[in-house]
């Protein structure tokens, strides 16, 4: 009780010197403010993009990886490097099929874009999906309403589609799309099934496409100079690594690469998009902890001046309360209270800033923002660390004052 009293009389004594000098704590406090307000509006910022991405980069499957031309992350002339690469083909696709042993499916992919018509209405840049029956399984491409094809539309070259969730809204509203006919490029469709909403993708929108039979495809829109994407899914997640290398031996072996040879084709997967992300979150962490050390910095120095001046405008005062009994760990915790008051009410107001701002900027633009509650530990963390660095020395300068000299201060 005698501690709690012994605070209370402290934080007393701090709240009435920060409110004899209003203009002078409020200017101290303004760097703190800034320099809170900078970092967790970043770190907001950071961990909604994170939330994001992390939410849409799952919708890869952590089992499943791609065969391509091209690896998802390239720097500087690589393009110039990979784009004599040999395109890759369904006969390979067919072939990985049969010589893997730790994949579930195989689904080689080819796209363009083409307007999709039904009696007068209309949609325009439609992504289509030329695949097999397996897509259903390496995509997760289960219809909403209706069916995929099967293994028998992809071997007949049915003219049949799956469409997007919004490619069926905009073509037929509310009634029913099943079994109603399509023009994909000028040619003839019968829909059998309708994919459920997914959203977005890395700005592509996934619900406006439309997927059809591989050979049905090809026929309707050339084979040539497309560029085939083999969709693999692994047995299980832990057996990724074993088919990614699996994999690179089956391409290799049907490409006929010699062991000094280097690969001429990628394999992508879910993993690779994270590591780069995280690589480009890391200097934007970097740049907020930059800016806000250097504002938190000088909000202390600030601290620390105002608290100096305080030392000498009070030094009277201090002599007397030492002549009534006041020992110097009293008058040391008088100061660092003070220093840490100035610090609360800064993070506080920087705290509150940041929310607000945070939640601005995700209102009125495509940016996430999130505020987790570690973010009131951080504020606790800002609080000691500044309040302790830059109030111990005015507070230990104020302690070591001589009552008797302090007395005689005018």
């Amino acid at each position: 009780m005698r501690i709690l009293i012994y605070m209370w009389e402290g934080i007393r004594i701090a709240y009435d010197a920060l409110r004899a000098y209003k203009m002078r704590s409020i200017l101290t406090t303004l760097g703190i403010v800034i320099g809170v307000t900078t970092v967790i509006t970043i770190v907001a910022l950071i961990q909604g993009l994170n939330q994001a991405f992390s939410s849409e980069i799952s919708a890869l499957g952590t089992d499943t990886v791609y065969i391509q031309k091209f690896p998802w992350t390239m720097q500087g002339d690589d393009w110039f490097k990979y784009r004599n690469r040999p395109n890759i083909t369904v006969d390979e696709a067919d072939r990985v099929k049969e010589l893997s042993r730790t994949v579930s499916a195989v689904a080689p992919t080819v796209e363009t874009s083409r307007t999709i018509k039904h009696r007068e209405k209309t949609v325009e840049r439609v992504s289509i999906t030329g695949t097999t029956a397996e897509y259903l399984t390496t995509a997760n491409a289960d219809p909403e309403i209706g069916r995929f094809f099967s293994a028998n539309d992809v071997a007949s070259n049915r003219p049949v589609a799956v469409l997007g969730s919004e490619v069926a809204e905009l073509l037929f509203g509310q009634s029913d799309p099943l079994g109603k006919r399509v023009t994909i490029g000028g040619r003839k469709f019968r829909v059998i099934g309708v994919l459920g909403k997914k959203g977005s993708f890395m700005g592509f929108n996934q619900d406006i496409l439309a997927i059809i039979p591989i050979g049905t495809f090809q026929s309707a829109f050339g084979a040539q100079r497309r560029w085939v994407t083999i969709e693999v899914k692994a047995k299980s997640p832990q057996l990724i690594e074993e088919t990614e290398d699996e994999l690179t031996g089956i391409m290799r072996r049907i490409r006929k690469l010699t062991p000094e040879k280097e690969s001429n084709f990628a394999i992508n997967k879910q993993s690779l998009l994270l590591d780069t992300y995280n690589q480009l979150t890391g200097t934007l962490w970097a740049v907020a902890i930059g800016v806000g050390a250097i504002s938190l910095i000088v909000g202390g120095i600030g601290i620390m001046n105002i608290l100096l001046v305080s030392v000498t405008e009070r030094t009277r005062e201090i002599g007397v309360r030492k002549a009534l009994g006041a020992r110097n760990s009293d008058i040391l915790w008088q100061f660092l209270v003070e220093s840490m008051m100035i610090c609360s009410i800064g993070v506080l107001i920087g705290i509150l800033m940041a929310v607000g701002i945070a939640k601005l900027v995700a209102a009125t633009t495509p940016l996430p923002a999130a505020i987790t509650w570690w973010v009131a530990f951080l504020g606790l963390v800002f609080v000691v660390t500044i309040g302790l660095f830059f109030g111990i020395y005015p507070a230990s300068k104020a302690a070591r004052l001589n009552p008797i000299e302090a007395l005689r201060y005018e």
